[in-house]
């Protein structure tokens, strides 16, 4: 089994809050998170496929392909937007690196398991020393 990962980055804003809580509350748990007039980070992403590589080309995954599909299905949709109000894939949703880590997942894991390899992980760095892995549902 060969492993394969596909780095991106992508810049955007977000405010952790729940909407049936007060600002106090808000703020005690999600402190600067909470910022009422949002607050970005520079993300990191790595996407890693895993697989055997083919016998005729001795790719895992075409990295064209991940790369165009990472860069239509997540990036286009997330760089330099507010996470909370513009994302298709995070409405309704909490706008954490964990939850969001797992919303990039739902976008991409079909089409990679389409092409015969399976998606493996997602890696979402927040900052340099907040990152979140995801390998899948169970």
């Amino acid at each position: 089994m060969i492993y394969i990962t596909r780095k991106e980055h992508f810049n955007a804003a977000h405010k952790l809050h729940r909407a049936d809580w007060t600002e106090e509350k808000n703020a005690e748990v999600f402190g600067k998170c909470a910022n009422p007039n949002w607050h970005g980070h520079n993300y990191e992403v790595f996407v890693t496929v895993k697989g055997e590589p083919a016998a005729e080309t001795g790719f895992v995954i075409d990295l064209k392909f991940l790369s165009k599909l990472i860069k239509e299905r997540v990036i286009d949709k997330l760089d330099h937007k507010n996470i909370n109000m513009d994302v298709d894939f995070m409405k309704d949703k909490m706008a954490s690196t964990e939850i969001l880590t797992i919303a990039i997942w739902e976008q991409l894991e079909a089409e990679i398991n389409a092409k015969g390899c399976y998606l493996h992980c997602v890696k979402l760095y927040e900052t340099e020393n907040n990152f979140v892995e995801y390998f899948g549902g169970k």
